[in-house]
């Protein structure tokens, strides 16, 4: 089998805002699903370096395409599946996610401060920007492009992370999209 092949197992992607949780969430659900996770940020770094250097070296357009180029591939393989923030804005990842079910995870504005401090994101570490000011307007530029492509949402800004979890597990056991435990064959 290529990677480019279906491994025939259950794929669910997260998608949403920088900072609202994709990967720790998606490793949590991954887990309690047994599942594999994968985060395409982290696939890409392994592939071709750190996104910043992309970015600075070769341009979004081109970071866009090698982005598409990794979910389409990992979605292949299945699992649990974080896509960085901007990747639904390419036309051919919006493509490759029809079929597939997509947690969208949300965040609220007042939260995000904390959750981006200090971190090097290219689109936020421009110029002397505000960079919460510059999260809220991309969040506020690609909703609606993540509303179109997502067949759930979950809000990530309060309580437990767990809790957070536990929700999107339940969602996909009832979908039938992740296997079902004994305890819910059981009910």
């Amino acid at each position: 089998m290529t990677s480019s092949e279906p491994s025939g197992r259950p794929a669910l992607v997260l998608i949403g805002p920088m900072g609202a949780g994709k990967t720790s969430i998606g490793r949590r659900v991954a887990r309690a699903l047994g599942l594999p996770f994968r985060d395409t940020d982290s696939e890409i770094v392994k592939e071709h370096g750190p996104i910043p250097e992309i970015f600075e070296r070769l341009g979004e357009p081109a970071f866009r395409a090698i982005e598409h180029d990794t979910v389409r591939r990992v979605i292949g393989e299945g699992g649990i599946i974080a896509l960085g923030g901007g990747a639904p804005m390419h036309p051919d990842t919006r493509a490759a996610l029809r079929g597939t079910p997509v947690v969208l995870l949300t965040v609220a504005e007042h939260v995000i401060a904390a959750r981006i401090r200090g971190q090097k994101r290219p689109l936020l570490n421009r110029d002397d920007r505000d960079p919460v000011a510059e999260w809220t307007r991309i969040r506020d530029e690609r909703m609606p492009v993540y509303e179109s492509v997502s067949s759930v949402v979950f809000d990530t800004s309060s309580g437990p992370m767990q809790g957070v979890v536990d929700r999107i597990v339940a969602w996909a056991r009832a979908e039938a999209i992740a296997p079902q435990t004994q305890e819910d064959q059981d009910d």
